[in-house]
């Protein structure tokens, strides 16, 4: 089973690239599958509701942008759990993680719920509030989609403003590393 871990930030070296980067390390030492997607900054559209997804069941967006090589990837069969980090700037999740929640979902549930039974798990950077918010966002696409919710010793954030703050978070580290350990749990009960 692979692992896909989406990084919402437009900061493509932040701190919510850092708490994925943990996660891809501790994946790695267990030889699973790992790759880092970068979906903040680039060229991506929100959901225009034209339901052509419905319409067409192709398990394509019509809005053929940057986030349509995400989507393939996410809905292939060797994808086994989905990560998705997101910066909190104000209270919530990116703009571009809004917008793959919304485009993503629709063209899942348009295709017989094709998300269905992958894990997933929110990743949350924030200052100082608002994490819960865009942890809840996270959580709420993969309630909708069918998909186990992998959990930690804590809720899945951590608390970093500048680019390095994270390894100070102690907590934050260990909680992203036992999320990790916890996926992996996971995807060899779904191997079963």
């Amino acid at each position: 089973m692979k692992v896909l871990l989406i990084n919402g930030s437009p900061q493509k070296n932040g701190n919510t690239k850092a708490a994925l980067k943990i996660m891809q390390e501790v994946f790695e030492q267990n030889k699973v599958d790992v790759e880092i997607l970068q979906l903040g900054g680039i060229n991506i559209h929100g959901c225009s509701g034209c339901r052509t997804c419905w319409k067409t069941k192709n398990k394509k967006c019509v809005l053929n942008d940057d986030l349509t090589p995400i989507m393939d990837k996410c809905f292939q069969n060797d994808v086994g759990a989905i990560v998705i980090g997101s910066p909190t700037y104000f209270a919530n999740v990116t703009t571009e993680v809004k917008a793959f929640i919304d485009r993503v979902g629709f063209v899942a549930k348009a295709n017989d719920g094709i998300l269905k039974d992958k894990i997933g798990a929110p990743v949350v950077i924030h200052r100082r509030a608002g994490a819960t918010f865009a942890y809840s966002a996270i959580n709420y696409f993969f309630g909708i989609n069918e998909m186990p919710i992998a959990t930690s010793i804590y809720w899945n954030l951590g608390v970093a403003r500048k680019p390095g703050d994270l390894g100070r978070d102690e907590e934050g580290v260990q909680t992203f590393q036992k999320l990790t350990q916890n996926i992996i749990g996971l995807l060899n009960k779904i191997k079963i």
